[in-house]
């Protein structure tokens, strides 16, 4: 097992009074494990296996301990456990402290924030990684927000424009999170108000619904029919309910000839390729559309994004073999693919049986590729580009 460099501490030590329950949120079931498990499996189908720190009420330490070692041991990642504070700010600050010297990079997360996917944990790593700074995941308010007085009074209605619903896991370069815990002299919120507090700058990435928090009764229920959705039975047949996704692709061929073209994973030699932050293969990225759709992972331009150098001038495989691993850390299989490539060339038909071989075993399911013209119809009849159009089934 290989020395993790990313930490993540997920605070447990709250407690369940406003979901009804004596015992403390983290422990309250959910689906057939509790919200803790169901926290930790979001962490631990992570990229890299992290060291994972469980900040836990102190009389469930060992028997959290005993719970998860075999777990976490599974999953190829560290594991501490420790008793939390009287405040979350200390809980987190425990959690620091067990912390090996070999960790760069600190995930703080709520265990309320159960469902948080773990592609989100991997996209806040490796912001922090990129950007050297801290990272939140956040969405966009979209409600009407107003300002109100002690009395109940409307005193303004407030520009929702530059807010943002801030998420868990918040990442951080480990020395900075030291640092602002470290000269913390008040109490804060969150991790991104204690650090910037500090004068240390953080950023936003994109959220998810998925990682709303598990507060009152209410959240608890949505929070149960989720992961209920996941093995859900339909019919006589008890059968897991598939999920469905489509993709599509458009790329325009290169200015410059001397690029290669790469198209539904094979290279075509002789033919002028495509433009695009990778080698353009319109029919791979499709593929890979349609199977973050079926998984409600989002899609290919928020998962592999033209900022993220990891990707400049990768195969399609690249992105195949990837969004495989994620759809797969989301509790699916890819039943079938289909994917039709648009264009009046290159021709297809003389190699569709190595592209879908090729597609077929990256995705370890079937995958079937077809081709047709517009009818010199569009930019793909005036031969300006290809465009792609996918379908996938996945399995629970």
């Amino acid at each position: 097992m290989s020395t993790p460099t990313i930490a993540v501490v997920i605070v447990a030590a709250g407690s369940g009074t406003r979901l009804g329950y004596d015992e403390p949120k983290a422990f309250v079931p959910l689906g057939d494990g509790t919200v803790l498990s169901t926290a930790v499996a979001g962490a631990l189908g992570m990229a890299s296996a992290p060291h994972l720190v469980l900040v836990v009420p102190d009389d469930r330490v060992d028997t959290t301990r005993s719970s998860f070692e075999p777990v976490v041991a599974a999953a190829s990642a560290a594991l501490d456990v420790v008793s939390g504070g009287d405040t979350r700010q200390q809980s987190v600050s425990r959690g620091l402290a067990v912390l090996p010297p070999g960790i760069d990079t600190v995930l703080v997360h709520d265990a309320a924030r159960a469902l948080t996917p773990s592609l989100v944990f991997d996209e806040v790593a490796a912001a922090v990684h990129a950007r050297n700074r801290g990272v939140v995941p956040a969405l966009d308010v979209v409600d009407t927000i107003k300002r109100v007085g002690v009395d109940g009074s409307v005193v303004e209605t407030v520009d929702r424009s530059q807010l943002r619903a801030v998420q868990t896991p918040q990442g951080f370069p480990r020395r900075a999170l030291d640092h602002a815990y470290a000269t913390a002299r008040a109490e804060f919120t969150d991790d991104a108000a204690l650090v910037q507090s500090a004068g240390l700058a953080v950023d936003v990435v994109p959220g998810d619904v998925r990682a709303f928090k598990i507060t009152v009764p209410a959240d608890l229920r949505r929070a149960e029919q989720l992961v209920a959705e996941r093995t859900r039975p339909t019919g006589r047949h008890d059968a897991p309910v598939p999920r469905i996704g489509t993709g599509t692709d458009v790329h325009a061929f290169a200015a410059d000839a001397g690029v290669a073209l790469w198209l539904a994973g094979l290279h075509w030699p002789g033919e002028r390729g495509l433009s695009g932050h990778s080698d353009g293969d319109a029919a791979a990225h499709a593929i890979c559309d349609a199977l973050l759709a079926a998984a409600g992972l989002g899609d290919v331009g928020r998962v592999f994004g033209t900022d993220d150098p990891r990707f400049d001038g990768a195969h399609g495989e690249v992105f195949l073999t990837e969004t495989k691993r994620l759809v797969e850390a989301s509790g699916f299989s890819i039943g079938n693919v289909t994917v039709q490539i648009v264009g009046n060339r290159p021709k297809l038909s003389p190699r569709r049986a190595e592209a879908e071989a090729l597609l077929s075993r990256v995705l370890g399911a079937p995958v079937s590729v077809s081709a047709t013209t517009s009818d010199a119809l569009g930019f793909t009849g005036r031969g300006e580009g290809v465009a792609a159009i996918a379908t996938a089934l996945l399995i629970p």
